[in-house]
């Protein structure tokens, strides 16, 4: 699965879109999310990625959908797999569709 750009990590979008423009520090958001300071870094430093339960939680704050944040997050990770995953020398093929 090749796509023509990298997609951003969702923890750039939500930094970049949301917490620099609204000027949150990384405690505050933490605090309105009822999370921790250190798992905010970590998704916002992209060392973590969007769980479901955070998309939920983000959904909620930010009035989007917690699809948005969990379809980026699935570009993302599909994105970085298929940089490092070749089906053609790693996976046997047991079927072919007929159709």
């Amino acid at each position: 699965m090749k796509t023509m750009f990298k997609p951003v990590h969702p923890g750039r979008i939500l930094r970049d879109d949301y917490q620099e423009p609204l000027e949150l520090t990384t405690g505050e958001l933490a605090s309105a999310l009822g999370v921790s300071r250190q798992t905010m870094a970590a998704i916002l430093n992209e060392r973590a990625g969007i769980s479901p339960e955070m998309a939920l939680r983000l959904s909620r704050a930010f009035d989007t959908t917690p699809d948005l944040w969990i379809g980026m997050q699935r570009n993302y990770d599909l994105y970085n797999a298929a940089e490092k995953f070749n089906p053609e020398t790693e996976v046997r093929q047991l079927y072919t569709s007929t159709i």
